[in-house]
């Protein structure tokens, strides 16, 4: 379940084929385009709006039996306005775990979809999928098993059922809380997988600890995912030491990353009033300009 040579560099895995599952997709929005209006002669000519695109996006509900566990995999994905009549865009995607105690609803609870349909339209975020899976386990990695099924059952589902741009650079992992350990044992044992890695209220598993600076120095340099990592200056003892911590090791070795002390508890008011800047970081990188052809905002 770790890497066992830390040390060496880790080629992106290719991932395996993953089972169909039965989706509960909400309701879909059917998209209906506006009559397009005669235009001024103009060299370069605006496109008329698609009308989808301010009717905000949706999410589906799908559950997955992997193959090598007893539970299922639950999870949730946002897929952004247009999505459905733009048939021919591949869209970037952040993975977000949930917190210890809740399931693949928090994020949503949190305010992630209702955030997406703001700011997309409005062009202050380029449109991308959110998958938010469910962990219903409380153990340590290696013997819980949430990894590998998130890997290799998960991603490749996902990454084949919708239309996702392959690159790492389009791809970010994060998580709250437990989710946040998650995040950050997935995002540097498979750091060619991820081009971001956000802990917001990180705790480190405590049975990760003794390897974390191995993962990090088995990295190239110049090749470190971006990292976030935020704490509430009123959040439990343990996890503001952890946090401080790991944030201290990436400063010692001189990787870049975004560290910041909020006022705040470990609660989800915490983390729902920074949702929105949550986002902005994630998609930093995909913003118009910065993506391949094809997967630009409209």
């Amino acid at each position: 379940m770790f890497l066992a040579a830390c040390g060496m560099q880790v080629a992106e895995p290719v991932l395996p084929p993953a089972p169909t599952p039965a989706a509960e997709p909400y309701p879909s929005v059917t998209p209906w385009f506006a009559p397009l209006l005669p235009l001024a002669p103009s060299p370069t000519p605006s496109p008329t709006p698609l009308t989808c695109w301010t009717a905000g996006g949706r999410i589906e509900k799908h559950r997955l039996n992997p193959p090598e566990d007893v539970w299922s995999l639950d999870f949730r994905v946002y897929l952004p306005p247009c999505y459905d009549a733009q048939p021919e865009r591949a869209y970037p995607v952040l993975y977000l775990i949930h917190g210890q105690n809740f399931t693949d609803e928090q994020w949503d609870r949190l305010g992630v979809d209702e955030t997406l349909d703001r700011l997309i339209p409005t062009g202050q975020l380029p449109p991308f999928l959110v998958v938010m899976p469910r962990d219903q386990g409380w153990d340590q990695p290696e013997e819980d098993g949430f990894d590998e099924a998130f890997l290799h059952t998960l991603m490749a589902w996902v990454e084949s059922h919708y239309r996702t741009l392959p690159q790492r650079k389009y791809r970010a992992i994060g998580g709250l809380s437990r989710g946040a350990a998650w995040a950050l044992h997935i995002g540097l044992t498979h750091w060619a997988l991820f081009g971001a890695i956000g802990g917001h209220s990180p705790p480190v598993f405590w049975r990760d600890g003794p390897y974390v600076a191995a993962w990090l120095d088995a990295i190239p340099q110049g090749q470190w995912p971006r990292i976030w990592l935020d704490v509430g200056d009123m959040d439990r003892q343990e996890i503001l030491e952890s946090a401080r911590w790991l944030e201290s090791l990436l400063t010692a070795r001189g990787i870049p990353h975004e560290w910041h002390l909020y006022t705040g508890r470990h609660d989800e008011a915490y983390w729902s009033a920074r949702v929105e800047e949550y986002l902005l970081w994630y998609a930093a990188p995909w913003q118009e300009g910065s993506l391949p052809e094809g997967a630009m905002t409209p």
